[in-house]
Formats: C-alpha cells, sequence, structure tokens
C-alpha cells in the first residue's frame, strides 16, 4: 500500500508538471535592427491548445510606430508575434518592458541585435519586466549577463540536475563525486563550445529525448548497484558521466542557441555562460551533499550504527525510483513530440 501511495503521490506530480508546463516555459523577444531607428520584432509567446496565449504583452518606448500591420500565428503551442518597428530619435536609451509578466511565473529571454551585429541579451522575470536598450553593450556588462544565464538555467533545467543528482547519489564520496563532476564539466563545455560555434549540428528534439534516456539509464545503475550487482558505472563513473556529458553540452548549447551569442565578444559571452553553468552545478552538487550528510548525522542519532547503510540504502532505491519514473515520462513525451 505504501508503495502504491508513493507512485500515486509521482503521478500526481508528473501531472501536475504537464498543467503548469506552458507558463513556465519561456517567452522570447527579438528586435533585430534593419535600419537607423528600425527594427524587426519578434515576440514568442506560451500558448495552451489552439486559442489560449499566456496574457503578456510588449509595451514599446512612447513614440513607436508600426511600419505595416503586425502579423500574428498559433501553432505548436507557441504564440508568434512579427511587427516592423520605427521610432524618431531611435531607441537607444529607451525603455521595453512586458506587461503582465509580474502576474506569471515564466521567464522572457531578450536578445537586441543591432546594425553592427552587438548583441545585446537580457532575461526578464515576474520581479525584473524591464530594461532599457544599450548602444553596443562592454565586455563587463556581457560577462555578468551570459554567467546569469548560465547560473539559471542550470539551477531550472531539472532534467541536467536530475542526471547531476543521479550520479551524485551513484558514487557517493567527495572524492569519487569530484573526479566524476570534472569528467561531466569537461565534456559538456566540450560539447557545448563545439555547438555554440557551429562545428556540430544536434536535431534539438532527439537530443532532448536521448538526454531524458542518460538519466534513466543511471537511475537504473543506483538500483543496480544498491543490489550488489557491479556494473561499469559503479566501477568507472567519470567515464560515464564524461560520455553522457557529451550529450548534456549539446543540451546546453540549445538553450544558449536561443539568447545567442554577440558577434563581437561570441568568446567572452561563451566563457562565462559556461562558467556560470558550472557555479551552479557546484551549488546544487553541494546542497545534495550537505543534504546526505545532514541525512546521515540524524540517522545516526535515531536508529542503530548497523542500520544506517541499510536505511540510506533504501532511500537511495526511492529516490532512484522516483528519477527513473520522471525520466521516462519525459523520454515518453519527448519521443512522441518528434513524431507528432
Amino acid at each position: 500500500m505504501t508503495r502504491f501511495r508513493w507512485f500515486i503521490a509521482v503521478l500526481a506530480v508528473l501531472l501536475a508538471q504537464s498543467a503548469i508546463s506552458d507558463e513556465l516555459r519561456p517567452g522570447y523577444l527579438e528586435m533585430r535592427q534593419t535600419s537607423p531607428g528600425e527594427y524587426n520584432l519578434l515576440f514568442k509567446i506560451p500558448a495552451r491548445g489552439e486559442d489560449l496565449r499566456l496574457a503578456i504583452y510588449v509595451k514599446l518606448p512612447e513614440g513607436t510606430q508600426d511600419v505595416g500591420p503586425p502579423r500574428a500565428s498559433l501553432s505548436d503551442g507557441v504564440y508568434v508575434e512579427r511587427r516592423t518597428i520605427r521610432r524618431d530619435g531611435g531607441f537607444i536609451g529607451q525603455p521595453v518592458s512586458i506587461n503582465g509578466l509580474s502576474a506569471t511565473s515564466t521567464d522572457v529571454l531578450v536578445r537586441i541585435e543591432s546594425l553592427g551585429g552587438a548583441v545585446q541579451t537580457e532575461r526578464l522575470s515576474p520581479t525584473n519586466t524591464a530594461f532599457i536598450i544599450q548602444a553596443v553593450p562592454g565586455a563587463w556588462e556581457i560577462a555578468a549577463t551570459y554567467l546569469h544565464l548560465g547560473v539559471e538555467h542550470i539551477l531550472f533545467g531539472f532534467d541536467h540536475l536530475l542526471f547531476v543528482l543521479a550520479l551524485v547519489i551513484l558514487v557517493r564520496g567527495w572524492g569519487r563525486v569530484a573526479i566524476t563532476v570534472t569528467a561531466f564539466t569537461i565534456a559538456h563545455s566540450i560539447t557545448l563550445a563545439a555547438a555554440a560555434l557551429g562545428f556540430v549540428n544536434v536535431p534539438g528534439p532527439p537530443l532532448e529525448a536521448t538526454i531524458a534516456l542518460s538519466i534513466m539509464l543511471v537511475a537504473i545503475e543506483i538500483l543496480n548497484a544498491r543490489r550488489g550487482k557491479p556494473s561499469l558505472t559503479a566501477r568507472l563513473p567519470w567515464l560515464v558521466a564524461f560520455s553522457f556529458g557529451l550529450l548534456h553540452g549539446f543540451g546546453f548549447a540549445g538553450a544558449l542557441a536561443e539568447v545567442g551569442l554577440p558577434q563581437h565578444s561570441i568568446a567572452v559571452a561563451l566563457l562565462f555562460f559556461n562558467i556560470g553553468v558550472e557555479i551552479g552545478q557546484l551549488i546544487f552538487v553541494a546542497a545534495v551533499l550537505s543534504l546526505i550528510a545532514l541525512l546521515r548525522h540524524l540517522a545516526s542519532m535515531l536508529v542503530e550504527p548497523t542500520r544506517i547503510q541499510p536505511a540510506l540504502d533504501r532511500l537511495d532505491v526511492s529516490v532512484a525510483y522516483a528519477i527513473g519514473i520522471m525520466a521516462a515520462y519525459w523520454v515518453i513525451e519527448r519521443t512522441t513530440a518528434f513524431f507528432a
């Protein structure tokens, strides 16, 4: 009965995730300059079904005019709005905001490209709904923006976090975790750079399904290890982490592609996005290891010493089942999505 209740609880989480997924998906605003004072505007908004879009709207600087009628379409869960806008005096130094964003749980990625190819990127949120269009962002501004994007991406990238969580549970021990996470870091840094610079191109939908499959496989390895079945992952976790890290790097590159890289500071943006990903990952690993240490300490106070490790093993098995069920759900969802 306990296992059945646990299964129902996990199922409820999955269903709840589907119900709120539209609002959690980020919006995207792009303004590409075509001439002095004129931009092509693209606004993508999460939508549900064929007639419901998230109620967020771009508020442009006063004096902005449309050059021709706006064009809008709704398909595949995304509302797309295209406009050509102009303003006497230009847009540099002017504020742009997203009305209605503060009443949602989503973010909006912003990309502003000038005639010279300089790119300004922003990430708006319910607590930060506006920004100022800059002339040419400096190196430090680019570094800060992409560092922040990297940290946010890993901390809100639940599939990547589940993979790291599974690795930490499987490996155990600060030393082995450090080696394993370092291998994962090196691997995804390689493919992130290669994909972001255009040397390699991997289709998004199959990639996302394969990333979910990698999480499920590591969850299975946790179960095998706790049942005393030796495996390559348990013996050489760094090798498996490196192999799957190459795969996850393409996923990071896909997120970076949504924002784009500033053509005049590609190296700075790429470096600091990667550093941000690592900072977020280290924060998460430290939190997980601290929680494990705390649970071990509490167990030593509540149960006999000989029963501590079996209790922790049972907890590992329960968490592995939860991770595996979530990953299997993602595999099915993402696989059916690119066949639909």
